[in-house]
């Protein structure tokens, strides 16, 4: 559907010029911009995906990854077609290198979106699979509905979207996964199609200075942003530019798209990883993408006790009282009260 957009400006003659996400592109009458989504309509900027659902469905807040936030809880999940970013390695790339035109969509208005979140038993409402930004009208607009409802609301986000956008969202915005896929400049402009690294940081910094609940994901691929010194300079910016207890969870990577040659991570590399994160402070750091490792539960950064007992996507065991180590005492960083679920999601 097609509804004005926001975050644009004048440029010159008819082109308009965008300015929602960094990229800021400037659109001619008729065409689109980089992500697809949005389009230049007279002289207008307009997005083409209001309410386009691509997925709806309940998910475990696990999966997002979210292990800090309403652990065990439901999550009705939607997405739209369309991305800002253009990863060689995306897994959701028949979704994210798409239009709306190109692909099948169900139009839910906000109103329904609400009602099948409750009708699922869904605790809140996340923004994913694809990228939430460029679907930012209609996510805003279910978001204030949701918020009414006492439903909470996910982003899971590249990050790449100017302040001022994310400054409207911030009253209804519980919390965020964002993925910060590398910590260098070269890879966001070789793999993810001549991106920066500068706005991704500077979402999560102002999601921290902002109560936002922030975890964060690093994708760790062999060869492109794997190396210690990456990892050590990422580790530090999260101590010592948001909080040691933000968690991150480095994931293992799987050849996908355009990186069908590459080898899946290994195990041992998540595991150096975890070893530098730890050296640096870091209180919660997970394993992501190997079934059954250790490092999926959540410890207690003071004694070691373990806290959290994860079985794939389910909470199998929750070891917290209070948000309190039931061993010392210390004062654990998840939000929200543990929801245990009558559905298991092994996947």
């Amino acid at each position: 559907m097609q509804k004005p957009a926001k975050f644009w400006e004048k440029s010159s003659g008819e082109d308009v010029k965008c300015v929602l996400c960094p990229r800021e592109c400037n659109i001619s009458p008729e065409n689109v911009g980089y992500c697809r989504a949005r389009k230049n309509i007279e002289g207008e900027l307009y997005t083409l995906v209001y309410g386009e659902s691509t997925s709806a469905n309940p998910d475990p807040i696990e999966k997002k990854p979210l292990y800090h936030f309403y652990p065990g809880s439901r999550v009705f999940s939607m997405s739209t077609a369309g991305c800002n970013f253009e990863c060689k390695h995306c897994q959701n790339w028949s979704l994210s290198q798409a239009s709306v035109e190109e692909i099948d969509t169900e139009f839910i208005e906000p109103e329904e979106a609400i009602e099948r979140t409750k009708k699922t038993n869904c605790q809140g409402i996340a923004y994913t699979y694809g990228e939430p930004v460029i679907w930012f009208e209609y996510a805003l607009d279910v978001a204030k509905l949701a918020s009414e409802e006492g439903l909470y609301n996910v982003f899971v986000t590249n990050g790449y979207m100017n302040l001022d956008g994310w400054k409207e969202l911030k009253p209804y915005l519980d919390a965020m996964n964002v993925d910060v896929k590398a910590f260098s400049d070269k890879f966001y402009k070789t793999i993810c199609g001549g991106a920066s690294v500068k706005p991704v940081l500077e979402t999560c910094e102002w999601a921290v200075d902002n109560g936002i609940h922030l975890e964060i994901t690093n994708l760790i691929i062999p060869e492109e942003n794997d190396s210690p010194e990456e990892i050590r300079k990422l580790c530090q910016w999260i101590a010592q530019d948001l909080h040691p207890r933000v968690p991150i969870h480095f994931s293992r990577f799987r050849p996908m798209y355009k990186m069908v040659d590459k080898s899946s991570t290994l195990v041992s590399a998540l595991e150096r990883a975890l070893e530098i994160a730890k050296d640096e402070g870091l209180e919660h750091i997970y394993v992501g993408n190997v079934p059954g490792h250790e490092a999926d539960n959540t410890y207690c950064p003071e004694c070691g006790e373990l806290l959290i007992t994860r079985h794939g996507f389910s909470v199998a065991k929750y070891n917290l009282k209070d948000h309190q180590c039931p061993s010392c005492g210390a004062e654990i960083n998840v939000i929200g009260e543990y929801k245990p679920s009558s559905s298991r999601f092994p996947f």
